[in-house]
């Protein structure tokens, strides 16, 4: 039950933070970043850690920037 509630908290406090950063780079790093740790702490409940790691960063890069490019106004 623990770990389910911290890694509810982490995923909640990542998400709060995924918005960080001004530019393209620092919003797709701080994405890539946050989302390592996020599938890393996921796939060590499945035994997995570094597959999910790899899956995270990757969700998490795309995801920054898509951020990044709806607050320009590139899409909608």
């Amino acid at each position: 039950m623990k770990k389910k509630l911290a890694m509810l908290a982490t995923v909640s406090l990542m998400l709060c933070l995924s918005g960080c950063g001004t530019t393209t780079g620092s919003r797709s790093g701080s994405g890539a970043l946050m989302g390592a740790v996020g599938g890393a702490a996921i796939g060590s409940l499945s035994g997995s850690a570094g597959t999910g790691a790899l899956i995270g960063a990757g969700a998490g890069a795309v995801g920054g920037y898509l951020y990044d490019q709806h607050q320009k106004g590139h899409i909608d």
